[in-house]
């Protein structure tokens, strides 16, 4: 009776009474809570319950398509939709998510928002998959670290009402040296935790029984194959990678949107215990491959720790198992998750800036990583420069493509710099059909001098109303070396600090002869030497200022003099003598 109404309730009351009612009749007929530790709570081969399935690109499952519980939220949200999911600590404690099992979550989203951004994982679905398999670790049992005390074992999966899956870790994980166990807060079996285990709390251990490690495990697991969570297909496929039954499915999509919809914090070990698991079949048929034959899963290794199990012929109806045949090897073309690349990250490379004409000291550095965050190599990166600086990669350049080395780092050529000073970018993208993208901005400054000085020290005078005879020429430096394409700009101002502009005395001509005092478009030449233009005078005498500054800072004042030619005195001659006739 309680089967057929949760089997009613799955697939949504018609009304609101009718649901009602149904759950009025389940709570009625539902046992006391049980932990999964205490033995046996479901079945995991949804073909033998007469359960749907949905297909994947996946064969199996994370967990061994193990038990689950198949309590499903309470038909009073905690909250309307699209409302705040950071809802203070009220409600019903069946919204309610405790602290370090919520925390765990969240840290994982984080994580893997930094690593893997394209699968745009959130935590919701953690909590939701965290509450069907394991009641949010029993209702957030867990010691300070995050660890599950005592840790989280699912039944042994030894094809009783649930898949064939002989021990793969002697023991390890699960204290069972004959079968696999499902184990911690998340219920991974042993083989796939060998492969996507995360030691996501920096203690030394992957731990499956600890939160923290559980959850970024299941975070990476769920984005693997390239999915992006945010599209319904890909969020349904990373769900029956975890348990291939399509009851698990939706069962996992209410909790999800009802977390969605609104959850809060509450103390650890007060979480509501779940109390009803999937029911398990008396005559299962043969099992089906319960890891990936895909990423996301470990090559097939029965007789190994950490390798994938393979599911073993049993008698239907008399409950005997017999020896586990290897399963078919997959494909060599299909990657392991240590070969499935995963993200790219920065890889510590620092602010990109350059004089114009000089080469960037920093280079730009990416790491790739594979599907279980170790890195990758033999990645190819593409690095393209984009902009109108002129700078190019060595060799002149715009786009190159370099592998990542065994440490999983690509280092792009070095970058020149063009003439034109500005900002632009260089991208780093790596990866097929769902690409990684990364971008560092750039910036060419403009060529500098850390001194300029006159050439010549002849004094420069003119007379009122005509041009000075002999041209200015300057030299800039920077470090003692000649500073070639410096800009330079030139005003005439009263004093030799420049506070005030110049309205009288010498000037420039521009392009219509229109008198101007300060000239902005002159630049070094290959020696760092600037001749300036042609200065007239106008009417008004007096000694008058030329300030020169460079790009940098460096500067230097030139006097200039207006005055009139002196005059100067007619030269006297000698009376004529005249001649005296002779007596």
């Amino acid at each position: 009776m309680a089967a057929h109404i949760r089997r009613s309730l799955r697939k949504g009351a018609t009304t609101a009474a009718v649901a009602a009612a149904a759950v009025a009749a389940l709570a009625a007929s539902q046992a006391p809570a049980a932990t999964l530790a205490d033995g046996p709570v479901g079945g995991g081969d949804p073909k033998a319950a007469g359960e749907d399935t949905a297909s994947t690109e996946d064969d199996g499952a994370a967990t061994g398509n193990s038990p689950y519980y198949t309590d499903l939220p309470p038909l009073v949200t905690p909250d309307k939709p699209g409302s705040s999911s950071s809802l203070p600590a009220t409600g019903s404690a069946e919204a309610g998510i405790p602290a370090s099992i919520l925390a765990a979550y969240k840290q994982a989203e984080q994580t893997v928002r930094t690593t893997d951004p394209a699968c745009r994982l959130p935590w919701q679905l953690l909590a939701a998959i965290g509450k069907v398999e394991s009641g949010q670790a029993r209702g957030g049992r867990v010691d300070a670290n995050g660890t599950a005390s005592p840790p989280i074992l699912g039944p042994a999966l030894n094809g009783q009402g649930f898949a064939l899956i002989k021990d793969t870790d002697g023991g390890a994980y699960d204290s069972d040296a004959v079968h696999d166990r499902a184990v911690g807060p998340m219920q991974f079996i042993p083989s796939t935790w060998a492969a996507w285990g995360q030691d996501a709390n920096s203690d030394g251990r992957k731990d499956p029984n600890n939160i923290y490690d559980a959850a970024l495990a299941a975070g990476r697991y769920l984005c693997a194959n390239d999915r992006d969570l945010a599209i319904a297909a890909d969020l349904d496929k990373a769900v029956l990678s975890y348990n291939r039954s399509g009851e698990y499915l939706r069962t996992v999509r209410s909790w999800f949107s009802y977390y969605q919809r609104g959850t809060h914090e509450i103390p650890d070990g007060t979480g509501t215990l779940p109390s009803s698991p999937s029911t398990p079949s008396p005559n299962p048929g043969p099992s089906t491959n319960p890891g990936p034959s895909t990423t996301p899963s470990p090559k097939p290794s029965p007789d190994k720790p950490g390798g994938k199990p393979g599911p073993g012929p049993s008698k239907p109806g008399d409950g005997s198992t017999g020896p586990t045949p290897k399963p078919p090897k997959p494909p060599t073309s299909k990657p392991t998750p240590a070969e499935t690349f995963g993200s790219l990250e920065n890889a510590g490379t620092g602010p990109l800036r350059a004089t114009a004409g000089q080469a960037f000291d920093e280079r730009v550095t990416v790491l790739a990583r594979n599907a279980l965050g170790a890195p990758l190599g033999k990645v190819p990166v593409t690095f393209t420069v984009t902009g109108n600086t002129g700078t190019l990669f060595a060799g002149g350049k715009k786009t190159v493509t370099v592998r990542t080395g065994a440490d999983g780092t690509a280092t792009a050529p070095e970058l020149k710099a063009g003439e034109k000073a500005g900002e632009f970018t260089v991208t780093a993208v790596a990866g097929t059909g769902r690409p990684r993208t990364l971008t560092y901005a750039a910036t060419v400054t403009a060529r500098q001098a850390d001194a300029i000085a006159r050439t010549g020290e002849k004094a420069l005078v003119a007379a009122p109303g005509e041009k000075f005879a002999d041209a200015v020429t300057v030299k800039a430096t920077y470090k003692d070396a000649a500073a070639p394409g410096v800009a330079v700009t030139a005003t005439m101002v009263k004093d030799p600090l420049g506070l005030f502009d110049n309205d009288k005395g010498p000037y420039f001509k521009d392009a219509a002869g229109k008198p101007v005092r300060t000239l902005t478009t002159l630049t070094t030449d290959a020696e760092g030497v600037l001749r300036l233009p042609e200065i007239f005078a106008d009417d008004t005498e007096g000694t008058f200022k030329l300030r020169l500054t460079t790009e940098g800072g460096a500067s230097v004042v030139i006097e200039l003099t207006i005055q009139a030619p002196e005059e100067t005195a007619p030269e006297e001659t000698a009376p004529e003598e005249t001649a005296t006739p002779e007596a």
